[in-house]
């Protein structure tokens, strides 16, 4: 079964299929609707074979299906149907949750932020996967996606920007006691003193989670 992992960003749509190739991507932002999506990464993997679709979304996802509308996206997500648009099995999960999967090393208790557009937060704990939505919690004069998120990155200059990266990862640490922590997403690079406990992920391991998405257990 050969999977195709496709990663819905505010900024990029990119996929990739398992195997050698390279991922490829196309631009997203506030008017990409789900069908412009499906439209895009059709055209896109048109030379590419796969038998089976994981979408990592920028939302919350019940029972599969998207049940709120992106913040940084065009309208129409929720409800869609992906598997009819695609013509083929589709799953969907959480982005952060996602590449909270392919960040996962197979034992304890797993805590994920992914820096992009926003922020996305996962817990994952002895291999079971807990999207959940810290972002637009309060912190601060805002919530912690107002500070942590690329809104905040622009607004406060990448040394106060990851000031901040310290200090909520250190209340989360102490809310969650995770056995790890992965800072991931595009706007980790800026993180260039890393907390203590914690390790760099990056956007490829998306598309790692992806194709887990297929496995017996997630």
């Amino acid at each position: 079964m050969k999977i195709l992992a496709i990663d819905v960003g505010g900024t990029n749509i990119k996929a990739k299929i398992e195997g050698p190739e390279e991922r490829r991507k196309f631009p997203s932002g506030p008017g990409m609707t789900p069908s412009k999506m499906v439209e895009g990464v059709l055209e896109m993997t048109k030379d590419w074979e796969y038998d089976v679709i994981s979408i990592g979304f920028p939302g919350i996802i019940k029972a599969g299906e998207v049940i709120t509308e992106p913040v940084n996206l065009g309208p129409g997500w929720k409800g869609f149907d992906f598997e009819t648009a695609f013509g083929k099995p589709v799953r969907v999960m959480n982005d952060a949750a996602m590449q909270a999967l392919g960040s996962y090393q197979g034992k304890g208790v797993l805590l994920f932020l992914g820096f992009g557009t926003g922020l996305g937060s996962a817990i994952i704990v002895e291999g079971q996967v807990l999207p959940m939505e810290l972002a637009h919690l309060s912190y601060r004069k805002g919530t912690f996606e107002d500070y942590l998120g690329l809104r905040g990155l622009e607004k406060l200059g990448q040394a106060k920007w990851q000031n901040h990266v310290h200090t909520v990862v250190e209340r989360f640490k102490a809310a969650f006691l995770p056995d790890d922590i992965v800072l991931g997403g595009g706007k980790s690079k800026y993180i260039t003193d890393v907390p203590e406990g914690c390790r760099l992920g990056n956007n490829k391991l998306a598309y790692e989670g992806g194709f887990k998405m297929w496995g017996d257990k997630i």
